[in-house]
């Protein structure tokens, strides 16, 4: 439905609980439903103003700021954004929800927000669902196309705490994975830093590399299949491409992985019918002690990636052992 009313010139005065974080993720919050191309353009013109002057991107806003923001059309309830998640999907994937945190179960191929050529995005698309919503920030972030359990802060505060504990590690993060060869002998524990942005044939790429950051995961075995592994992953850390390089690190690349796997691999996991990467968060845990509060969410695997192992099952002849 198109919303036809005419923009106006808005002023907000930023609160405390607004305060320190960057303007354009504060506008891209506001302007819920507009492309982030055209929020870093109004920014680029001068069109957004702090306190009467111009601002940078990264300006981090104070408690007291005045901010003006231009006549631009915002999404209502019911707007679908173009080339976004369907708002219905949406509301259907939460799997837990209270009054500072939500959690989806973002589906594969989705990405978590607009860039790299899409103005939309999981996070823009909730706000357009939820308009009136205050405050919807990613606490984390998922690869387009793993699915699973994915954590958006409803208030500052929440996204404060939630990054502190997983900084600290209080945040227990498991993820199935199904991977080449027989796993259950090990090694388990990798533990192998990683740096990112570093080229193989003109692509960008993460790497096990002495002089990356530290970067710490748990495998733990679950199943045998003929020539795979059915795999629990729980991250110690939070670096990019984290489980999919150590796993390949270990000898054991992810069935689907077309950037750090094993393309013999590859073609026979699509014989038994998997069509992207089998990897997926399906636990998330953690103890708010300020707060007294605890949340354990857990996402059940999606019925493609059931169709896969029930197939390894049923039909285990895939050509894996020849």
């Amino acid at each position: 439905m198109e919303n036809t009313d005419k923009p106006a010139v808005r002023w907000m005065d930023i609160s405390a609980e607004q305060a320190g974080q960057r303007i354009d993720n504060f506008l891209l919050r506001v302007l819920k439903g507009v492309p982030k191309s055209r929020v870093y353009r109004l920014l680029r013109k001068g069109e957004v103003r702090v306190n009467k002057g111009r601002i940078r991107p990264e300006y981090r806003l104070q408690s007291g700021d005045r901010v003006r923001i231009p006549p631009v059309r915002i999404a209502r309830a019911g707007d679908v954004p173009v080339a976004g998640p369907a708002p219905g999907a949406l509301a259907k994937a939460i799997l837990y929800e209270d009054d500072r945190l939500l959690v989806l179960n973002k589906p594969a191929g989705m990405a978590v927000h607009g860039g790299s050529g899409l103005d939309f995005g999981v996070i823009e698309a909730l706000r357009a669902l939820r308009p009136d919503a205050p405050y919807l920030e990613l606490v984390h972030r998922l690869d387009r196309a793993t699915s699973g359990c994915l954590m958006i802060a409803k208030k500052r505060s929440e996204l404060r705490t939630l990054h502190e504990l997983l900084r600290s590690g209080d945040v227990d993060k498991r993820y199935l994975l199904l991977v080449q060869g027989d796993w259950r002998q090990g090694p388990f524990k990798i533990d192998a830093p990683l740096r990112k942005n570093q080229q193989r044939g003109g692509e960008r790429v993460v790497r096990v590399d002495p002089q990356g950051k530290t970067a710490l995961t748990q495998f733990r075995f679950l199943e045998a299949y003929p020539g795979a592994s059915l795999m629990e992953a729980e991250l110690k850390t939070g670096r990019t491409h984290q489980i999919r390089v150590h796993a390949a690190h270990a000898g054991h690349p992810l069935a689907g992985d077309e950037k750090y796997g094993d393309e013999a691999f590859n073609r026979h996991m699509r014989r038994a019918g998997l069509k992207r990467m089998f990897l997926h968060a399906h636990y998330l845990a953690f103890t708010d002690s300020e707060r007294d509060r605890s949340v354990e969410v857990s996402a059940p695997l999606g019925k493609d990636l059931r169709a896969v192992v029930q197939q390894l099952e049923y039909s285990p002849d895939t050509g894996l052992n020849r």
